[in-house]
Formats: structure tokens, sequence, C-alpha cells
């Protein structure tokens, strides 16, 4: 039996929470209760998460700490956290690993955003805090998880390491999201939330690589040339961001047309997914792409960009656009909301490409890097 650290602070976030708390389930599934050699597991959590494990089986137990996610801070309290704890394996789920770690480490890295786009930051001093960061996690870790094959392409291209030394583990899509509404719990749904249907759907944040802007652009070209009243759903917590996108919403003539309905819960996202008559989501950059899979296990028709992860996930199931060209999305608009049988089939073919898309198969892959790891450290 190993103790095993998982770095668990950020299981609130939207992208890395979605990952964190699915796999630590997943790993709870396969290593709960009292089996001989099970893994015993210290969740490190904010004060505000101390109550995560109480479901989970007694080898899952958290420990709190409290310096903040990015911080200098962190850096020597994670140390001294990870050094008291006696760990035999720690797992970082994002690109920061700790000063010093007295044990073997697994690195979990979605995306090399950081690097690739240091425009996006909010300072100069956040950009080389990423880049020192990737630079330390990636030589010291053990073994890296990327969460898809363009991820483990970026790593390598950026970085001087064993190329064996970075391994491809998809992410996966919550059950809820193939569990298909009734329509009167469809239409319950969506009226707490002011969505009626038909609409067009983006989910996203306010920042730039998610491309927004462009989206809002071609739906107005989209609608002014085919003629629909679908509006625009746009979901996501954007503060100080919705006067901006409202204000060009106007100009573009569709200021009555554009929803900003901000954060939903978590129960009404399939509800939203399974109502739209198109998803679109032609970002800039993508580690993974989750809302697309996610969309796709609804049922919803996808757009989305033939860039970055994007392309390896949704190449022959959506329809794929340049995110830089507004006229291209407008179009790939335009056919999906007139050719509706296009849409459908789309849909249908998407569905059960997302089947192949599980939270167990992650969490039993991840296991597996664990033994992997600890075998080789002679644990």
């Amino acid at each position: 039996m190993a103790r095993i650290g998982i770095d668990a602070r950020k299981v609130r976030d939207f992208g890395i929470g979605v990952h964190v708390s699915n796999l630590i389930r997943g790993l709870a599934r396969i290593e709960g209760g009292q089996e001989a050699g099970a893994n015993e597991y210290l969740l490190f959590v904010r004060p505000e998460d101390r109550g995560f494990a109480v479901d989970l089986p007694a080898n899952f137990r958290c420990v709190v700490e409290r310096s903040p996610v990015y911080s200098l801070r962190e850096i020597g309290m994670m140390t001294w956290r990870i050094s008291r704890s006696r760990l035999d394996l720690y797992h970082a789920t994002h690109y920061v690993l700790p000063a010093v770690v007295p044990c073997p480490t697994v690195v979990t890295i979605h995306d090399i955003i950081h690097l690739l786009y240091p425009r996006f930051l909010p300072n100069r001093a956040a950009s080389l805090y990423a880049q020192r960061m990737f630079r330390h996690s990636v030589a010291r870790a053990d073994r890296i998880i990327a969460v898809s094959g363009n991820t483990r392409s970026d790593v390598l291209h950026h970085f001087d390491i064993p190329a064996e030394k970075v391994q491809v583990v998809y992410n996966g899509v919550e059950d809820r999201f193939r569990k298909l509404l009734t329509a009167a719990e469809l239409d319950a749904r969506l009226d707490d939330v002011g969505v009626r249907q038909p609409y067009l759907l983006f989910v996203g944040n306010p920042k730039p690589h998610k491309n927004l802007d462009r989206v809002i652009e071609a739906y107005a070209r989209a609608r002014s040339r085919a003629g629909f009243n679908a509006p625009l759903v746009c979901v996501g917590a954007r503060p100080g961001s919705d006067f901006k996108l409202q204000r060009r919403a106007r100009q573009l003539g569709v200021g009555d047309h554009v929803q900003l309905i901000g954060h939903v819960p978590a129960s009404t996202l399939p509800a939203l997914y399974q109502g739209a008559s198109l998803f679109l989501y032609p970002t800039l950059y993508e580690g993974f792409g989750l809302p697309v899979v996610e969309a796709m296990a609804s049922g919803a028709p996808v757009i989305t960009s033939n860039t970055s992860s994007l392309e390896e996930i949704a190449r022959g199931y959506a329809e794929l656009v340049n995110p830089l060209q507004v006229e291209e999305i407008a179009t790939a608009i335009e056919r999906c909301m007139e050719d509706r049988d296009h849409a459908r089939k789309l849909a249908d073919r998407a569905a059960g490409h997302a089947d192949g898309f599980q939270w167990q198969t992650a969490a039993e892959s991840t296991l597996d890097i664990y033994r992997e790891v600890l075998r080789e450290a002679g644990g």
C-alpha cells in the first residue's frame, strides 16, 4: 500500500476542477473499501472544500492547505505539507509543482496556453511565473500526463525531455450529460435560467482565447443572411465584460438577440446543451475542449475550431472552422441552421464518439501510471 497525495485545491474550478473531481471519484471506485493493497489518498484542499471526501471511502481523506494557488507562498507551503505527510507519490493536477518534493511525482498538464499566448496573462510577472513553473515541473516530474495528443506534442516541442515521459490520458464526460431529459424536465430547467428554444449556445469564460467577440460577429452575419430568429445564449461568468459584449452586440444589430446569462448551476448545463439547436465553440486554443465533448454527449450539433486539440477531438464529428475567420464561422452557422438534417447527422455521429470519453477509463489509466512510477522508485 502506498500513500498518494493529490492536489485538489482547484476542485471548484470549471475545467481543472471537473478533471480533479472526476479523477478522484474514479480512483475511489477502484481503490475504495478495505481491500488488501488499496492505496491511501491524501487530498490537499482549500478550507471551503474540507468536506470533499465525506462521501468517499475511508482511505481517502482531506488535508487543508490555505496558501493561494499560483502564489510564491504555495511553493514553500506545499513543500512543507508534502514532506510532513510522508507521501510515497505526489500528483500535481496542474502545472505548478512545489519547490522541493521528497517523493516521486506525477504532473498533469492541461495545456501550455501561458507559454503560447503570454499576452493573455494579466502582467509580465504572471508570465515569468508560468514560464518558471513549467520548466521546473516538466524537469522534476517522473511522469507527465497530457490530456490530449496535442498537449503532449506542445510539451515535447517546447521542452527537451524524453518522449516516453509524457503519456496521454483523455478527459471523460460525466454521465449526467448522456442522460436524456424529458420535454417537461428540459423546459423546467431552461425556464429557471430564462431561456427558451430555439437558441444557439456558447459556454465559456471571458478570456481572450475563448473568441466570443468573433462568435457574436459571426452569429450576427449568419442571422442576417439566413433569417433565423434563434438567439445566441452565452453561459459563463464574465464580471466586468458583459457591458462590452452587450455594446458589441448592439453595434452589430443583435443586441436584443444575445443573452448573457452568466454562471449557471451544474444541474442546468446538461439541459442547456440538450436544448441547443447548435453549440458554438470556435476558440483559439484548447488543451482538451471539455465543453465540446459535453455538447456531443448531450446530442447537440457542434461548430468548433480546426486548431489545437479541438481538431483531434472533433474531426469528423463537428463542423471545423478557422477561429480567426469570422466569415468561415458564419457560413458554418448558416449551413447548420438551414440544413437541419445535416446538423442532426453531425449530432448523432458525435454522440457515439463521445461515449469513448469515460472518466473511469481516465482514472484507471492514471492509476496505472501511479503504479508504474512507484514500481520504478522501488515502492
